[in-house]
């Protein structure tokens, strides 16, 4: 499974880096050549479902705990997800990972994602830094009150009452 960075020059240079699909029940993930070298740190491992802690091996020690949390919670409610995190490479070098995808129910009710894996590490060494970056085990504020947000759409969505 070629890395689509190394496919397409334009999604190279936006900052794609590798590509995953999650299938949720088995609590398994399949990376491109790209993420499986970066986040798993093993190319090898690409095309092959591997678990999570496999998957973002890599993930710096101090943002560990907060993205797995993440990705549980969003495992279990589907919808949107973007995670900015750190990894550690081979080198010792920290790079920040943007990671977007969307998981839902297919058409046999089972919970799937797909998404991708952006180096945003260029906007880390500016003078534009993201708000909060600076201490990445904190809690955003408007990531938290998205999540809640889509939580009550959730809930009232299941009442079927569209006037709510």
């Amino acid at each position: 499974m070629p890395s689509i960075a190394t496919i397409d020059p334009a999604l190279k240079a936006a900052g794609i880096v590798g590509t995953w699909n999650t299938n949720v029940p088995a609590a398994l993930s399949v990376l491109d050549e790209g993420a499986a070298r970066l986040l798993a740190g093993n190319v090898d491992l690409a095309g092959r479902p591997i678990p999570l802690d496999i998957a973002l091996g890599r993930t710096h020690p101090d943002d560990r705990d907060w993205v797995f949390d993440r990705i549980r919670r969003v495992r279990r409610t589907g919808g949107s997800t973007s995670t900015e995190f750190r990894i550690v490479t081979e080198t010792g070098e920290v790079r920040w990972i943007l990671n977007r995808g969307y998981l839902a129910a297919d058409a046999n009710g089972v919970m799937r994602g797909r998404g991708a894996y952006i180096d945003t590490t260029d906007t880390h060494r500016g003078p534009f830094l993201v708000v909060g970056a600076e201490q990445p085990d904190k809690p955003d504020p408007l990531i938290e009150a998205v999540d809640r947000c889509i939580d009550a759409h959730k809930a009232v969505s299941r009442v079927g009452d569209r006037g709510l």
